[in-house]
């Protein structure tokens, strides 16, 4: 129980980082709003779990992996199931909660998209650390960046669909494949797989936030 509470205090830091970060930036993203992105990024994890389960290796409805193997594992039962999920409770967010924000949501859509991914990893991190511990550090130190990049992708994803639907899945598509990415390099063994999948987290956090300042600067 305590390894347990030090890796969900652990995985909880870049979600503090961030919020100091839009603090200091001034970002227009307040408490409530954070709180509220970041509970459903947490609420994303459980749709994304029942979709996992029917598509579960050898059972469900479509049995995916039987046919399309480790890359149907990868790619669609874990990283297309946790992204879709992520986009749902977004659109979700963002019609009903966010409508009535001062700002419009796309100067938002990133940035709310990368609190949902760290509050997913927050969640995540948790699972991983009771049925895996010997894995647990290591996601807990690369799956917080890791969602948090692909929620911010996700995030810009949801509005761009309104009114440029093109660009709005090739972003959703994006996150996808960075997520699938990840999840491959840490299923390959060897030393240098697991560097990469901190190096591929680690890019696209960056490039996330520097897309949030992009988006602050431009409105």
């Amino acid at each position: 129980m305590t390894a347990l509470f030090i890796l969900i205090i652990i995985s909880s830091i870049p979600a503090i980082a961030v919020f100091v970060w839009f603090r200091l930036a001034r970002y227009p993203f307040s408490m409530p709003w954070f709180s509220t992105a970041l509970l459903a990024g947490a609420a994303s994890f459980f749709p994304a779990l029942l979709l996992q389960n029917v598509l579960r290796a050898g059972s469900g409805i479509f049995r995916l992996s039987d046919k399309w193997g480790r890359f149907a594992e990868i790619f669609i039962r874990i990283a297309l199931t946790e992204e879709l999920s992520r986009f749902l409770i977004l659109l979700i967010l963002f019609t009903v909660i966010l409508r009535a924000a001062e700002k419009p949501i796309s100067i938002m859509a990133n940035a709310a998209g990368l609190v949902a991914g760290l509050g997913f990893a927050i969640l995540e991190s948790a699972v991983y650390g009771a049925s895996n511990p010997g894995n647990a550090l290591l996601r807990a130190f690369t799956a917080a960046p890791l969602h948090g990049a692909c929620g911010s992708r996700v995030g810009s994803s949801v509005v761009l669909m309104r009114e440029h639907p093109v660009q709005g899945i090739l972003r959703f598509l994006s996150a996808v494949a960075l997520h699938g990415a990840y999840n491959f390099m840490l299923n390959i063994p060897g030393r240098f797989p697991p560097i990469a999948a901190v190096l591929i987290a680690i890019s696209a956090l960056v490039s996330a936030i520097q897309a949030i300042r992009n988006e602050a600067v431009l409105n």
